[in-house]
């Protein structure tokens, strides 16, 4: 069985998932009748998600540069911080408050994941910025 390299790999699952985005935003403005399109309500979701899942997979597939360790934290944190605008697209467009919840503690451990991948290689933490989830307090009068 012939193994598959990890850029053929991406690739693949990247065209896999944005031929199934494509194939679903095609079909809108096909409506019958008065039956409301699913697939139109769920496209800002399947085109921010496609987006993110891009980004993700451009991040992963960096070229090497001769230090594993770097190479290993630049990988996982392209794939965290994917997994980062997914949750962020679920609590945009999600319904189910449970899958919700799991979205800002996913937010949340990658955040963590990858201050702590990057502190391991004696990186300066990203910037401190809001989690998506939280909402500025405003001042009181």
């Amino acid at each position: 069985m012939s193994r598959l390299t990890r850029p053929s790999l991406h690739c693949g699952v990247a065209l896999l998932l944005m031929s199934a985005v494509s194939a679903a935003l095609g079909h809108e403005g096909h409506e019958h009748g008065n039956t409301p399109n699913p697939i139109s309500a769920e496209a800002p979701f399947l085109q921010e998600n496609a987006a993110a899942m891009e980004t993700m997979m451009a991040g992963m597939d960096s070229k090497p540069t001769g230090d594993i360790d770097r190479d290993f934290v630049a990988m996982m944190s392209a794939h965290h911080q994917g997994a980062i605008d997914m949750a962020v697209t679920l609590l945009k467009y999600g319904h189910n408050e449970q899958l919700k919840r799991m979205a800002q503690e996913i937010i949340v451990e990658q955040q963590q994941e990858i201050a702590a991948m990057r502190l391991a290689i004696g990186d300066p933490l990203p910037p401190s910025v809001a989690s998506p989830t939280q909402t500025p307090i405003t001042a009181q009068p």
